[in-house]
């Protein structure tokens, strides 16, 4: 994680926000990457801005539209894309200031707001499923992909996702709504390929 950390810190040379992203697709580990990496850059006295994508998702009206297959409602009406890159523009312009952003309340399915400060050398980790697409190309600086299978995330999120309901009703879901999309995503884009650093299993 060091030598990862070592090449973000590197772009601070020539810029005073670099905006990194952590890749991959569901239960491949992300918000503990980028946990770590957002602890070691702060060990070298740097600010860190750590953004989730799945706060930048659309309420469950426009996301769950039955117009739509499940997977198309993932892939194509499920985040904020427009939002999440004018929120990263903004950071890159308010230095030594904060900015307001909306974060989805997945609790009360609406929009609530956090402040952020912006400092000189400041890192922003966003990480979340499909940051390499279209949408949010030009955005980042620095792109790690982790790449973990298929059967091994499916065992990981039999666990972890177990407010969808039971193991059965997890395996619809995923079968339904997310592996489609994420297959959809990885053969069109082949985020390992273009991806700056991938991390295995």
């Amino acid at each position: 994680m060091k030598d990862i950390c070592n090449s973000i810190l590197k772009l601070l040379t020539d810029t005073d926000i670099a905006v990194v992203g952590i890749d991959g697709l569901g239960g491949a580990g992300k918000s503990t990457v980028s946990e770590e990496i957002c602890s070691e850059i702060e060990h070298h006295n740097v600010h860190t801005i750590l953004l989730h994508i799945d706060d930048f998702i659309n309420v469950k009206a426009v996301r769950y539209n039955s117009a739509y297959p499940e997977w198309q409602c993932y892939y194509d009406l499920q985040w904020r894309y427009d939002y999440f890159n004018k929120i990263i523009n903004q950071i890159k312009n308010k230095i030594n200031s904060s900015i307001e952003i909306e974060l989805y309340d997945k609790d009360n399915d609406r929009y609530i707001t956090k402040n952020y400060d912006v400092i000189e050398k400041t890192v922003i980790v966003a990480e979340g499923i499909f940051l390499q697409r279209k949408e949010l190309q030009g955005i980042f600086d620095y792109m790690i992909y982790i790449d973990v299978p298929e059967d091994v995330r499916m065992t990981r999120v039999l666990k972890r996702d177990t407010y969808i309901g039971n193991e059965q009703q997890i395996i619809d879901k995923y079968e339904n709504r997310y592996f489609p999309a994420e297959r959809k995503y990885f053969n069109e884009y082949h985020p390992e390929q273009s991806a700056d650093r991938v991390i295995g299993e």
